[in-house]
């Protein structure tokens, strides 16, 4: 048995999944509509900034938090970035489902310590 050839048919039944189906097709309606891509640019470039940040040591202000999760909400109110944020929220359970299972398959390698 390969690996390296179960990783790659492994990222092929993510790609082939509903999850990303999903997400392929939110995308496509989302850049339809300028104004829906334009917010979720925005959203997608601030997350990406704090997440930088937060890499670096810099924790963000309480109210700056609360900016983020207002205008995840807002956004959400649109059908379309909703079915997005819902798919990549599935597909992530998924990733880290995946991740547990190797993870969870080496742990006899190290005893308790993962």
């Amino acid at each position: 048995m390969n690996i390296h050839d179960k990783a790659h048919d492994l990222a092929k039944a993510i790609q082939q999944s509903a999850e990303v189906q999903e997400i392929t097709s939110a995308m496509k309606l989302i850049e339809a509509d300028p104004e829906a891509k334009r917010m979720l640019d925005d959203f997608r470039n601030r997350q990406m900034e704090l997440q930088q940040r937060m890499m670096s040591g810099d924790m963000p202000q309480a109210d700056e938090m609360e900016k983020m999760e207002k205008l995840f909400e807002v956004l959400s109110l649109n059908l379309n970035i909703r079915r997005l944020f819902d798919a990549e929220r599935r597909l992530s359970i998924i990733i880290e489902d995946v991740n547990k299972i190797i993870t969870d398959s080496l742990q006899h390698l190290y005893g308790s310590q993962m």
